[in-house]
Parts: structure tokens; sequence; C-alpha cells
């Protein structure tokens, strides 16, 4: 037994319980969740210039753009209405509905204040090819996997609020092109993102009945932070080590 994570350190060591499950994806969470990238620490910190975080902004548009449509997917994989009305609002957080702004609309009035055409944000045009393969693999995750899988995938959403925060904080004390108003996509999500990762957090602990339904959660989990974080692997090697990839969006000179 490992006294800082509380559950054994053996790789084949099998889950036994709900608690036990928990404790290994907060685990998870803490090791591997892309809040630890360096990255993000030199967003956060002040360290990027307005063509870096550009670069940010537009390939994570079409991340966020993606969700609604990886959120129908699970929708899809589900017999069970219950479970298909609660996580309809997912879809609703980003799409928006008739007269009510969604994610993406926040979204854009981000990557519109660093002043990055809509049309060409949309369009993923200029998106390294990093940024697709990952974020399509995603969509073809909760496609492929059991339902159980699918739902497990999206449990970043545990780790979330407090990297908003860091990034809220971070970018408005830092870059004089950042304010409030298009920084409220991270301070809506901040009261979002809590009430998904509970649903399912709960979820996956009262569907995972046995030792291999629980290691299958877990390696969904670690699948997802995969996917957050070969995207800034991509954004770090193109926009602070400078190999743009052919295609992709090159800043305008600082």
């Amino acid at each position: 037994m490992n006294a800082k994570t509380g559950f054994s350190t053996a790789a084949s060591a099998p889950l036994q319980s709900a608690e036990e499950l928990e404790a290994k994806l907060r685990h998870i969470g803490a090791t591997r969740y892309h809040s630890l990238h360096p990255f993000h620490h030199l967003l956060h910190g002040g360290k990027l210039n307005k063509g870096q975080v550009q670069g940010w902004a537009l390939n994570r548009y079409y991340y966020q753009s993606t969700i609604p449509i990886k959120d129908a997917v699970v929708i899809s994989r589900f017999r069970d209405r219950a479970t298909r009305l609660e996580w309809r609002h997912r879809i609703e957080d980003h799409d928006g509905d008739v007269g009510t702004e969604g994610g993406i609309e926040r979204w854009l009035k981000l990557t519109e204040g660093l002043g990055l055409d809509n049309a060409y944000v949309e369009s993923a045009e200029g998106i390294l090819p990093a940024t697709r393969f990952a974020v399509d693999a995603y969509v073809h995750f909760v496609r492929d996997r059991t339902p159980l899988e699918a739902i497990a995938s999206s449990l970043t959403e545990l780790f979330a609020p407090n990297l908003h925060e860091e990034r809220i904080s971070g970018m408005l004390k830092h870059y004089d092109f950042v304010n409030p108003d298009i920084m409220r996509y991270f301070s809506r999500r901040m009261e979002q993102a809590p009430r998904d990762a509970n649903f399912a957090l709960k979820y996956v602990k009262e569907h995972a009945a046995t030792p291999a339904e629980r290691e299958a959660v877990c390696n969904a989990l670690i699948f997802k932070t995969n996917v957050l974080w070969v995207q800034l692997d991509a954004l770090y090697h193109a926009y602070v080590d400078g190999h743009i990839p052919p295609g992709a969006f090159v800043p305008a000179a600082n």
C-alpha cells in the first residue's frame, strides 16, 4: 500500500471496491492531468507572446467544438432514458440553445478577442495535425468502447475547476490583451464541470461492479488524459520550439 495514494502500487492489483476505484482515479488526475504540462505553466505564467496564445486558442477550439459531437455519441450508446436525459445538458452547455449562449460561442469570443477571424477558427484549417488526430480519437473511443468507458473518459472534469481558476487569474494578470469578458468560457465551466464530474463519478462507482470493469474505467481516464496531453505536446513543439507543420497557423511577427 502506497502511503501517498492510498491504494496498492502493484500494477496488476485488482480494485476491490468503489472507494479504491475513486482513489485510483484521483491519483491518475493528480499525476497525469494536463495542468502539469510545461505549456500550461508558460501560458498561465505570462511567458507566451500573443501569437503563441492565439495558436493555443485556435487549436483548443477544435476540441471544444467537438465535445458536443462526442456527447451525442455517448447518448447514442444508452437505451436508458434517464442517462440520456442527464447527459443531454452537456450538449446544450456547449452548443447553447435558441436564444442561449453556449460554450462554443464563448470560446469564439476568446479567439475573436485575441484577434483571430471567426470563419478561420471555425474552419479548423489552421489547426495542428496532432490536434485533429487526438480529438477525433476521443470521438472514436466513446463510439467503440463500452458505454461505461465512454462515461469514464469524461472524468477529467473532476480536475478542471482548479485549472480554470489558475488560467483565469494567471492570464488576466500577465497579458494586457486578455480581459474578463473573453475569459467567460472558463468562469462558466467552473460552475458546470463539478456538476458533470459528480454525475460521472457516481455513475462509474455504481456501475463498475468487477475489478476488470474498474480497471477499464481507470484506463479510460488515462486515455483521456493522453488526449489532452498530446495536444499540448503539439502546441509546445510548434509554437515554443518553433516547428510549425505545413498548413498550420503561423502567428504574425511580434
